[in-house]
């Protein structure tokens, strides 16, 4: 494994060089994260389908469990467990609008990833940068447990476990464990955990900071230690349940799927589970016990258990919904912890937006109203009051408010706006509005994907390493 070992160093010293103005050294963070040895235990997969473009290139590169589907390029890079999504990409001849400028793309757009290490991170969507709309890359960065880098181009930077970066181009940034940011651009910026930060230029910015001490017990990460807290327990706990998946080649749908919906091979549902029409449940999804319905979706990584899901929801990748029942046009955002209890559900009104990487975990039966902003760390009705408040409140906001942890400046309206608009879109986007003929999406393009896998060199001084693989159309 002489070669793997010496990729991992190279990777980890770019990172460093990136990272020096910020005196930060990734070593002691990722060393206890993964065994390079491991690397040989897991295939790698991708999928073709007739609506996704195909066009993969991995070289001097290792992929231990992780996922592919359209156009990707992995150059010295480790990728383990991670879902590398190019289901959205740009494609040549489309026009792009940013402000005033019309962008038409020259060639399709491409995923680069370089000189970098995902553990088990998430990467989906295309850029957002009107600089590189033909390429979205990301080089010379670590990623680790269960994080999103969405739409997110990225040049030197750490992303901690369960943060998400979202649209937003970073460079030489580090990103604090369990943090948001959705910002357009940021550089040599070093962010706190549990941040959530949300800008638009000249029209809005919102920031919460989960209390440090309640955040521990969810997620802690430092040097020298795997992360550990509530988050890692959770998914830990489930691990055994997608080891069957993963080692059996043919495998039958659990329970039944309506011809409009679409369940991913690679997704767990148990028993009790009912699937309705336009539903899209993506790859290491976990349904258990649930009720998905019409045009609802579970995106990657998400946990759905005891729970019902009226209809049009959206669970972003990540989210964890136990215990809850969620009326019809419910939002959940990014890694958001949803959990009630047996005797204590939570129920959540429609037309809610429950913001990325919120915290409900409760002791006490919680009832949320229709058309709710919730974000931060809710525990009972006085942190719930403390941090929400109605859809239509917020839109009227025009100066600096403070709620509890949580600070607003710019136009309320436009923040409101911005985040149905987004809705609307990843409902379209996954066929939750087919109509047998129309607005088809996800739901209906993913039913008959075609998985194939490849394995690493499995002895010699290439141990571990995948061979150059280009895989064209």
């Amino acid at each position: 494994m002489k070669e793997l070992f010496k990729l991992f160093d190279r990777i980890i010293q770019r990172v460093n060089i990136n990272l020096r103005e910020l005196s930060f050294d990734a070593t002691p963070y990722v060393n206890e994260l993964i065994r390079l040895e491991h690397m040989l235990k897991f295939y790698a997969f991708y999928g073709i389908t007739p609506n996704h473009p195909l066009s993969f290139e991995f070289q001097h590169s290792s992929l231990a469990g992780s996922y592919f589907l359209g156009k990707c390029r992995t150059t010295n890079s480790i990728l383990y467990k991670s879902d590398i999504r190019g289901d959205e990409l740009k494609k040549r001849g489309d026009v792009l609008r940013y402000k005033d400028f019309e962008i038409q793309m020259t060639k399709d757009e491409m995923i680069d990833i370089e000189d970098s290490i995902l553990i088990k991170t998430l990467v989906h969507n295309y850029s957002h940068d009107p600089e590189t709309m033909e390429k979205f890359f990301i080089h010379n960065t670590v990623s680790t447990q269960y994080a999103n880098i969405h739409g997110s181009p990225t040049d030197g930077c750490f992303v901690g476990p369960f943060a998400t970066v979202d649209l937003t181009t970073q460079t030489d940034c580090i990103i604090g464990a369990y943090s948001y940011i959705q910002a357009g651009e940021i550089s040599h910026l070093n962010i706190d955990p549990g941040t959530i930060w949300v800008r638009a230029a000249d029209q809005f910015n919102f920031l919460y900071r989960f209390p440090a001490a309640a955040l521990r017990r969810y997620i802690h990460f430092e040097a020298g230690q795997p992360p550990r807290g509530i988050f890692m327990e959770f998914v830990e706990s489930r691990k055994a349940d997608f080891q069957r998946i993963f080692d059996v080649v043919h495998i039958e749908a659990s329970v039944p799927v309506p011809n409009t919906a679409s369940l991913d091979r690679y997704a767990v549902v148990r028993p009790k589970t009912r699937i309705n029409e336009n539903v899209l449940v993506a790859q290491r999804a976990y349904l258990e016990n649930s009720w998905m319905g019409k045009g609802a979706n579970a995106q990657e990584n998400c946990y759905i258990i005891n729970s019902r899901l009226e209809g049009n929801n959206v669970t972003a990748h990540g989210a964890k919904i136990i215990e809850a029942d969620l009326g019809q046009n419910v939002f959940v955002g990014f890694n958001s912890f949803l959990h009630g209890k047996p005797d204590c559900r939570l129920s959540i009104g429609p037309d809610s937006i429950i913001m990325p990487h919120t915290i409900i975990d409760i002791d006490r039966p919680l009832s949320i109203p229709a058309g709710r902003l919730v974000w931060g760390l809710v525990t009972d009705a006085a942190s719930f009051e403390a941090n929400s408040m109605s859809l239509a409140e917020f839109s009227k906001l025009e100066r600096p408010t403070s709620k509890g942890d949580m600070c607003f400046e710019g136009q309320g309206a436009a923040f409101v706006q911005a985040f149905r608009d987004r809705i609307q879109h990843i409902l379209e986007a996954n066929g939750a509005f087919y109509d047998g003929e129309q607005n088809r999406g996800h739901a209906q393009k993913n039913q008959n994907i075609s998985f194939n896998t490849i394995q690493p060199y499995p002895k010699g001084r290439l141990e571990g390493l995948y061979p150059t693989i280009l895989i064209k159309p």
